[in-house]
């Protein structure tokens, strides 16, 4: 909210003031600011957000005036246990803090990995939400998988990804949950596409020993607001939820499922991107350059260029595993009955 629009690769968002009831009203205590909107508009618009929420008792992380400021995590206290918070996410279009330079929690699993192994001895429960991965799509990238293994092994307690806006499955490493999208929530998209119209929360037990319990709560996305699956819908998504996660048992399960995905995105999928830049471009050269300088610095883009341009120079753009290439489909096609 305030501040100048600034000028990026995706879609710039404006709330106001009035929207903070819809937080205050369930009530949400904290609220993760590591995403590719925080800074929509500038420093500004970042600090009256910030103040907004503060002025409401909702606490924040993942953002901040410095990189030390945003890559801060939030140690609480519930019912005499202690939890730490971590929020990073990729810092798209540029928006991570760096030094002194204001901005969200960049991509630096390697750092929160270091300070969880420093403070677990401090903390009961240990939970990092990250904000991550390519948009829309059904299993995540291998280098998220690999991210959230890191984060595992240095002794958090449960990872969470955002940020794809569908649900992607979930798997565990030494005892942690690893679940790697929640789909979309109050993110209303104009779509009658299926999987951008389900998502499901995380009900996280907790005790003095650590992580006792772990509850996925599946969820439509209606035009009213939200509705939780029962029944058969309910069914149906526990299926979808399974079939998701099989891939995650392991590193070359992801690697398939990758390859599934730039197999159905295909030559043709790139040939009309770089014509949707060029053309964006030729309209505006700031926010075609901004669109192509995601492509290039942000880990998302980047991966699905860099091994999707190489699998098409070597000729193996098309060798992948039919179940993972259908599963990208329907992610991309099905509608909603």
């Amino acid at each position: 909210s305030g501040g100048t629009p600034a000028v990026k690769s995706g879609t710039v968002f404006h709330g106001e003031a009035e929207h903070l009831a819809a937080l205050t009203a369930v009530p949400f205590e904290v609220a993760t600011l590591a995403n590719n909107h925080t800074f929509d508009s500038g420093i500004e618009g970042f600090l009256k957000t910030r103040a907004l929420m503060d002025a409401a008792g909702i606490r924040t992380l993942g953002a901040g005036c410095s990189e030390s400021e945003a890559s801060a995590f939030l140690p609480l206290e519930v019912n005499g246990i202690r939890i730490a918070l971590f929020n990073l996410s990729e810092g798209e279009d540029e928006t991570a803090a760096v030094g002194d330079k204001a901005g969200v929690h960049g991509w630096q699993p390697e750092k929160v990995a270091e300070t969880i192994r420093r403070e677990r001895g401090n903390f009961a429960l240990i939970i990092v939400i990250a904000h991550c991965g390519l948009e829309y799509i059904p299993f995540p990238p291998p280098y998220v998988y690999e991210a959230f293994q890191c984060l595992a092994d240095a002794g958090a307690d449960v990872v969470i990804g955002h940020h794809p806006h569908v649900p992607q499955g979930m798997c565990i490493r030494n005892q942690v949950p690893l679940c790697f999208s929640l789909g979309n929530f109050a993110f209303y998209q104009e779509t009658d596409l299926k999987y951008r119209k389900l998502g499901y929360m995380l009900k996280v037990g907790a005790g003095h020993s650590g992580l006792v319990s772990l509850e996925v709560i599946p969820y439509s996305i209606n035009a009213g607001g939200l509705a939780l699956l029962e029944g058969a819908r309910c069914d149906e998504f526990v299926r979808l939820f399974q079939e998701l996660s099989l891939p995650l048992a392991s590193a070359d399960g992801v690697l398939d499922a990758w390859h599934g995905f730039l197999a159905y995105y295909g030559e043709q999928g790139y040939f009309q991107e770089v014509n949707r830049i060029l053309q964006e471009w030729e309209k505006s050269p700031g926010k075609g350059a901004a669109m192509l300088r995601n492509r290039i610095l942000t880990l998302q883009h980047y991966w699905h260029w860099y091994d999707g341009l190489n699998r098409i120079v070597d000729g193996s753009i098309r060798n992948a595993k039919a179940e993972y290439i259908a599963f990208a489909q329907r992610y991309f096609t099905e509608k909603r009955p």
